[in-house]
Formats: C-alpha cells, structure tokens, sequence
C-alpha cells in the first residue's frame, strides 16, 4: 500500500508542470501554428501520457495493462511516451528558439 501511495503522491506533483506545459504548448500553437510548436504540443501530449499512466498504475485503473511490470504493455506505453515526450518536447522548444 505504501508504494502505491508513493507512486500516487509523485504522480500527483507531476501532473501540475506537465498540464502547465501541455497548456503552454497549445496555446503557443494556437498563436504560431509552425512545425516547432507542433512538436511541444506532441511532446508535452506524450509528458502526460507518462503522468496518466503512474496514476492509473497507483489506482490499479486497466490492471490488464500490467503496470510496473516489465515487458507488459503499460511499461511500453510508459517508456515509449517519456522517450518521445523527452524527444519531441526540446527539439520543438529549441528549433522554436532559434527561429525567432
């Protein structure tokens, strides 16, 4: 229970920096609809994938998905959103940067 609740807590302290750059992003869209600020929205959209996983995983939602096991496909999920979140999101914030 006490992993649960850990893994719940820090879920929770994610989904605020990462609504923060999922709104950000968008709203950036919005305003310069560019290929750059397509990849910060793809990235931070990928950020909360990650955040929404630990929270199903702390509230045992989908247990078909096998969270927090390896070789199961919420750890693909998981893995492969913080990869392309990690990816996508700096690429879009650096090229956007250079650009203007």
């Amino acid at each position: 229970m006490g992993g649960r609740l850990h893994t719940l807590a820090k879920a929770l302290v994610a989904l605020l920096p990462s609504s923060m750059l999922l709104v950000g992003s968008v709203t950036l869209l919005l305003r310069a609809r560019a290929l750059p600020s397509f990849l910060q929205v793809l990235g931070a959209g990928c950020l909360m994938i990650v955040v929404l996983a630990h929270l199903c995983e702390a509230l045992k939602l989908f247990p078909s998905m096998g969270w927090g096991l390896s070789a199961s496909a919420g750890h693909y999920l998981d893995l492969g959103s913080a990869v392309l979140g990690l990816t996508l999101f700096p690429i879009g914030y650096l090229w956007h940067a250079l650009r203007n």
